[in-house]
């Protein structure tokens, strides 16, 4: 059986630009996270949400937020249709055959994947691109300072997890959450 983070290490492998694209897996986007995100030169952003089942796809759209703002409630397909979205396009990326492309909403981008399980080779299909949601690139919406912050404090916190587990640390871990 395939485990995400082996599908995630083979799309971004053959489908990144390391060079010239910031990719991040598992980021924290707003309120909610996103599988794989993708920032360009030019600060062009597209998330790639990963479903391997229906269900998963299904309670996708049953998503809701608050906006610790104003406290008003929505559903994350609706702000990301209306443009009202932090990123540019948003797809889906989802086995072959899964899911009825007509039941995936017009706005997003659809991505199919096949694995051989007897060659351990995945190949990925476009199927449609994402329609861009909104012109206003990453680094408008987002503070570029805040998110470089963001990103160290984030690899410390993987190094101390990684570190922890491979040796005894004399001191406690302050990115170590456990439940009281």
């Amino acid at each position: 059986m395939l485990k995400i983070e082996e599908l995630v290490h083979a799309y971004i492998h053959s489908h990144c630009d390391f060079e010239k694209e910031i990719v991040l897996t598992n980021y924290f986007q707003a309120d909610w996270e996103a599988d794989i995100l993708f920032i360009d030169s030019e600060g062009f952003s597209h998330e790639i949400e990963i479903k391997l089942s229906k269900s998963d796809f299904k309670n996708d759209f049953k998503k809701s937020y608050l906006n610790k703002d104003t406290g008003e409630k929505f559903l994350k397909h609706d702000k990301i249709s209306c443009g009202d979205y932090i990123c540019n396009a948003f797809s889906f990326l989802l086995p072959m055959g899964m899911i009825e492309h007509n039941l995936i909403p017009e706005h997003c981008g659809i991505i199919e994947f096949y694995h051989n399980a007897d060659t351990w080779e995945t190949e990925f299909y476009l199927i449609r691109k994402p329609k861009k949601v909104h012109e206003d690139p990453y680094w408008k919406l987002i503070d570029k300072d805040l998110f470089i912050r963001k990103m160290a404090l984030n690899l410390l916190q993987r190094k101390m997890e990684i570190k922890g587990r491979q040796e005894e640390l004399i001191f406690k871990n302050p990115f170590d959450i456990r439940k009281k």
